[in-house]
């Protein structure tokens, strides 16, 4: 049990404010923009630098607490009870490099931030569906780039970083100094660290097209399967997504659309107005499209594309890496999720993989789905009066997919981790035995114990 002396040590330790359960700027430290998840920790540190992260580690350590990070509470699929949480949204540090094609980012800084840096520079970074999600977070889980096909995973292009590991150690590796550390720190979360700091490489921006068409969800068998068609005719830079929404009657939906199942398509294109049209037109021929926005788009505006939430929301999620989406793919996939099915989830998603993704990087990391074809993800309200509802329907989703799917998944895509046997599967069997033997190595006490986190090798004997 902590006392004051103890809660003092930590204070005078560090520059950040320390905030208990009682204090009023404990709930702002510890909020996730995932707001179903309410953590709970002893005692919470809003790191103002590395240093502050450091200090805060060795003083877990010293009290035998385990130590959990957050920046934006994305990735908060599942509670912190107890222990000491790091709060790193202030290290806010953002340097652009346009001739390197570098930057440069602190542990706070969200995707938005980096490409109002460096789009003026005609470069971008690799970030997902949504620009307010953590660079952090997102790129050590691997990082699911909307342009992924052109480029592949964010964690491909990490030059280095700056790490803080179980010992209170500041670290700065990259795949010269420490190398096994900086490949399994590149998809292994954050099971080995928390970075304060990383490098990464930009790349070049022209002409950009982007946008959507929704169709009537009664039209999903049809459109899917068009979608599957339209695939292969796609060069590696443009970058397409489908779903299955069954919008709410809430702000965040634009109003002509709220209260509908309709499917979404996705595009993204790295080319002219004339090339993305042209691609395009085969799916703008399926069905009756309700709202068609795709077009030539500032990069700025890229957020448009997905139309991911901003604000906080209650969720749960869960996903899978599938082999195909044939007809049978397809068809069971529909039977629990399309027209006429009771699904009461808000969004299911598939992502094609492929091209640059299913290639290996420059450098070994611990990304797994590259032998993947599409990522399934399932996402809900974690609420009254559905709740329940929302997770026996992930549940059965999954199980019903399981004869299309690898068996493995996206670490950032996994929903909250379950057992051993479960959390493993985020990971190929050859890394999931390198992060073990490091864990060992790296973090022996099991310090970092939060979120998606292994346990080390078992003892001999």
């Amino acid at each position: 049990m902590l006392v004051t002396d103890d809660i003092q040590a930590l204070t005078t330790a560090v520059s950040g404010p320390v905030a208990l359960p009682d204090t009023p700027e404990f709930a702002a430290e510890t909020l996730a923009f995932n707001a179903a998840t309410v953590h709970r920790p002893d005692v919470v540190l809003g790191a103002r630098d590395a240093q502050d992260v450091a200090a805060g580690v060795k003083w877990a350590a010293e009290h035998r607490l385990p130590v959990a990070v957050q920046s934006t509470g994305h990735g908060a699929d599942s509670a912190v009870d107890g222990g000491l949480l790091i709060n790193t949204r202030r290290l806010q540090e953002v340097a652009i490099d346009p001739v390197e094609r570098t930057a440069r980012v602190g542990a706070g800084v969200k995707w938005r931030s980096v490409l109002e840096a460096s789009v003026p520079h005609g470069l971008i970074g690799l970030h997902g569906s949504s620009t307010d999600v953590g660079v952090v977070g997102y790129t050590v889980g691997g990082g699911l780039p909307l342009m992924g096909r052109a480029y592949g995973f964010a964690a491909d292009h990490v030059r280095s970083m700056e790490v803080v590991t179980a010992d209170g150690a500041l670290r700065r590796i990259d795949a010269g100094a420490e190398a096994e550390l900086f490949a399994l720190m590149r998809g292994g979360k954050g099971n080995f660290g928390i970075v304060t700091e990383l490098e990464f490489s930009l790349f070049p921006l022209g002409d950009f097209y982007g946008g959507g068409i929704i169709y009537p969800g009664a039209d999903a068998a049809l459109v899917l399967t068009a979608f599957r068609e339209w695939l292969p005719t796609l060069p590696e830079d443009a970058s397409p997504s489908i779903s299955l929404l069954r919008l709410p009657e809430m702000e965040f939906v634009p109003e002509p659309l709220r209260g509908q199942f309709v499917v979404h398509l996705r595009f993204a294109f790295l080319g002219s107005r004339e090339d993305g049209d042209r691609l395009l037109a085969p799916m703008r021929a399926v069905s009756r499209p309700l709202m068609d926005t795709a077009g030539p788009m500032s990069y700025l505006d890229v957020d448009q594309i997905h139309m991911d939430p901003s604000d906080p929301l209650p969720f749960t999620a869960g996903g899978a890496l599938l082999k195909d989406l044939g007809e049978d793919t397809v068809a069971d996939l529909l039977k629990l999720t399309g027209e006429g099915s009771d699904c009461p989830l808000l969004l299911v998603e598939i992502r094609p993989l492929g091209g640059a993704l299913g290639r290996a990087g420059a450098s070994p990391d611990a990304v797994s789905g590259r032998d993947a074809a599409f990522l399934l993800f399932l996402l809900g309200f974690k609420m009254p009066p559905i709740a329940e509802a929302v997770a026996a329907s992930i549940r059965g989703i999954l199980a019903a997919m399981a004869p299309h799917s690898t068996g493995y998944t996206l670490v950032n895509f996994h929903g909250a981790p379950g057992d051993v046997a479960d959390r493993a599967r985020a990971w190929p069997p050859a890394v999931y035995e390198r992060m073990q033997a490091a864990k060992s190595s790296y973090d022996p006490g099991n310090l970092l114990r939060f979120g998606h986190a292994i346990t080390g090798m078992p003892s001999a004997g």
